[in-house]
């Protein structure tokens, strides 16, 4: 059994966290699948990186040029096409799994992130337009993004709510998915077939706090604290998706909101470079990985079930950490604007590059 199929016994799922037209082109994505991987997440980040860096979409691209279409058409029209190839190749994991796994990932753009009016309009289109049953739509956790998912999940869409890192935005979130699931049946609408993960963001949170330990002169600590505010997370999820409220829903066939661990390769190279993998294993979650930290993982990482294992212990860091006078909330509430800012310049970057190759093949027509 490969490790990929050891983690599904384990409870948890494994998304890849890449996507790219000449990797699902060529079959790469399929014998993926095969071997295990059971979704496919996308950012502005990752596709500014393909486009850019290959020459896939450039047929694509002197198509559009020639009908004169927009920089935005044709971002989109680069952009959906690649997502709807995807969510084809997962589309037998998604029936296979009744719902639960076998997504692509699509998200709204990043400088709608504050505006929820917006964002509701925007994944509302995105969804139509991508047409696949197996497509989930990222919407950034911040206030108003939260505000936007609980629509959305009342409308049957399903949602990756994206770029969390504090446990406070997890838990709004996780009530935002029970609350929208509740409008859903008041309207009439079948909870089966709608599906949401929360993505919590890990290895950054450490990058972060690790700069203040040292200040501090704390060496104890270093490397720990992501793993233990995933593990508050947990304590938060067992709490939401259990009692009487819950069992509710349950009974009209809702699936919980699982949690989803992101930025999962190590920053810091004194680190595993499956530390984010190996730790997180556990049962109702997903791990996106990206291609380079999954070889990792595939070669040496280990599959056993340590996310519900030591959860005193993360406890006892998270309060050591708050005597040091290190404000974590404060930390991740930065995290989450810096990324957001991250992928607004990755998104604006990727519309200057389609700018770019687009007059370029204008030219040599």
């Amino acid at each position: 059994m490969s490790k990929l199929k050891e983690m599904i016994e384990q409870g948890q799922s494994v998304w890849l966290d890449y996507i790219r037209r000449g990797y699902i082109d060529s079959g790469e994505l399929k014998a993926m699948v095969r071997e295990g991987i059971r979704g496919v997440t996308s950012n502005p980040t990752i596709f500014e990186k393909a486009i850019a860096g290959s020459s896939d979409y450039d047929e694509q691209l002197k198509t559009a040029v020639d009908t004169g279409a927009s920089i935005d058409q044709m971002y989109e029209g680069l952009v959906v096409e690649d997502i709807r190839k995807a969510a084809d190749v997962l589309r037998r994991v998604f029936r296979r799994t009744r719902g639960l796994d076998g997504y692509v990932s699509l998200e709204v753009s990043p400088e709608l992130a504050y505006k929820t009016k917006d964002t509701i309009h925007e994944a509302e289109r995105l969804y139509a337009t991508v047409g696949k049953p197996n497509l989930m739509i990222k919407v950034p956790a911040t206030d108003e993004g939260i505000a936007a998912i609980a629509t959305l999940i009342s409308s049957g869409i399903n949602v990756n709510a994206t770029l969390i890192f504090s446990v406070r935005h997890y838990e709004a979130v996780a009530r935002a998915y029970v609350l929208g699931l509740e409008e859903l049946i008041l309207n009439g609408g079948d909870p089966r077939n709608v599906a949401s993960v929360a993505s919590v963001f890990v290895s950054r949170i450490d990058t972060a706090v690790d700069k203040e330990l040292e200040e501090r002169g704390n060496t104890k600590l270093k490397g720990k604290i992501a793993i233990a505010n995933a593990k508050a997370c947990v304590k938060i999820f067992n709490r939401i998706f259990s009692g009487e409220r819950w069992e509710v829903l349950v009974a009209q066939g809702a699936k919980v909101q699982r949690l989803l661990w992101a930025s999962t390769g190590t920053k810091n190279p004194a680190y595993p470079d499956t530390l984010y993998v190996d730790s997180l294993i556990g049962p109702h979650t997903v791990n996106t990985i990206p291609p380079a930290t999954l070889d990792a993982f595939l070669d040496h990482g280990a599959v056993s079930s340590k996310l519900t294992t030591g959860m005193e212990e993360a406890e006892k860091q998270l309060e050591e950490l708050a005597r040091l006078r290190i404000d974590l909330e404060l930390i991740t509430e930065q995290l989450q604007l810096d990324g957001v800012d991250a992928f607004v310049d990755s998104f604006r970057s990727l519309r200057e590059t389609i700018e770019e190759k687009a007059r370029v093949l204008g030219a040599e027509t």
